[in-house]
């Protein structure tokens, strides 16, 4: 079986999963594995898992930090999540048996200036308090381990448990092993109704009707409608990011690197590209808010990735993109909800990629009736009220 937006719905299933990007399909998956008959629902906008760049992140982006210091205590609480978060994408690695270039080879984030390597080091230090693995590194220990950072870098934060990962390859295998234990998976199709039945929900799509047992919302950017639908309106918001990808060349960046105080991320995949992100913002343009590029945001972040990184001014931009990244409050929203029996939420907090299968997990197990491995209580969706 096969994803197509052609398929037929099914007239009733047992779990109807909204959201076809990571955290729904390996939630579907795992779900599967267990009996569960699962339809994925995906309407294909916004779709952060598609357009993301593949980092691993583990400690806390100080781009975030800057942007939402309110959120600050939540990404706090939340930093535990990350590094199990890495370890499960290894499982995850093993289980596919396919290479998804999963790489967990450390993560920089860089300081230019003392200002901001003792920025870097106060975190650094709070991190360690909250369990992180991090150090702080000065020029002369850069030189020895990223050697083609460019001369203005004066020393960095290392968290060795970051990483990287090919989100194409990894996107396709994750939706094989769903498909292949009987998920339906229906693109191109956008939720428009959502009621809460005596037999479970009435759900109606653009391609037609369905009945659920259980609904699990795991849209992303997409969450707060369809939660509102329920009268239970959550504050998400849709980022829309800028994303780069360069001609291929011999490997020479080994970590995912960022910067203290500067948007940007950037990270080589195993066939020698160079991926740059980081945070520069797209817009959403038209009636179905489709994320397009800015080319203020195009010409920033190739100035800056070739600053932080001379070599790649040499390189050919092959292709540049628009996605969406979702942020509530910082923290995830996962689990059942209190007053409607039988639905779920499944939406990861910031770095949602890196999140997706650990965030998929916790809500199998909770849907499956086992105690997660991991306390979910505090990221309910009750919290709004």
């Amino acid at each position: 079986m096969t994803a197509d937006h052609r398929l037929p719905l099914p007239k009733d299933i047992g779990t109807v999963i909204i959201g076809g990007g990571i955290v729904g399909m390996c939630l579907a998956w795992f779900l599967a594995e267990e009996g569960a008959e699962v339809a994925v629902l995906d309407d294909g906008r916004h779709a952060g898992t598609i357009a993301n760049a593949g980092g691993l992140h583990v400690q806390m982006q100080s781009r975030f930090m800057r942007l939402y210091p309110e959120m600050v205590p939540g990404f706090e609480q939340t930093l535990p999540f990350y590094p199990r978060a890495v370890e499960h994408w290894r499982r995850i690695a093993v289980r596919l048996d396919e290479d998804i270039e999963l790489a967990v080879t450390g993560g920089l984030m860089v300081a230019e200036s003392r200002e901001q390597y003792d920025f870097l080091a106060a975190k650094c230090r709070r991190e360690r308090q909250l369990g992180l693995e991090v150090d702080m590194l000065d020029r002369s220990a850069l030189e020895r381990v990223a050697p083609y950072l460019g001369p203005t870098i004066v020393g960095a934060e290392l968290c060795p448990t970051e990483g990287k990962i090919n989100p194409l390859l990894a996107n396709q295998a994750v939706r094989r092993q769903a498909l292949a234990l009987g998920v339906v998976h229906r693109t191109e199709t956008r939720v428009t109704g959502l009621v809460r039945s005596a037999a479970g929900f009435a759900i109606d799509t653009t391609a037609g009707s369905i009945l659920a047992g259980r609904v699990v919302i795991a849209a992303g950017a997409g969450a707060g409608a369809l939660s509102a639908l329920l009268g239970r309106p959550m504050p998400v918001r849709a980022e829309p990011l800028h994303m780069n990808i360069t001609e291929a060349t011999q490997p020479f960046i080994k970590h995912m690197v960022q910067h203290a105080d500067r948007q940007i991320t950037l990270k080589q995949l195993a066939a020698g590209q160079v991926v740059i992100g980081g945070g520069w913002p797209a817009t959403l343009v038209g009636p179905d808010a489709h994320p397009t590029v800015e080319i203020e945001s195009l010409i920033g972040s190739l100035s800056l990735a070739q600053h932080v990184v001379p070599q790649i001014g040499a390189l050919r931009l092959i292709r540049t993109w628009a996605g969406v990244n979702t942020s509530v409050d910082g923290r995830p929203v996962v689990g059942d909800v209190a007053g409607i029996p039988g639905l779920f939420f499944a939406i990861p907090g910031d770095a949602g990629y890196t999140l997706g299968p650990l965030t998929a997990r916790l809500v199998a197990d909770a849907m499956l009736g086992r105690a997660p491995e991991m306390s979910i209580t505090d990221y309910s969706a009750d919290r709004f009220g």
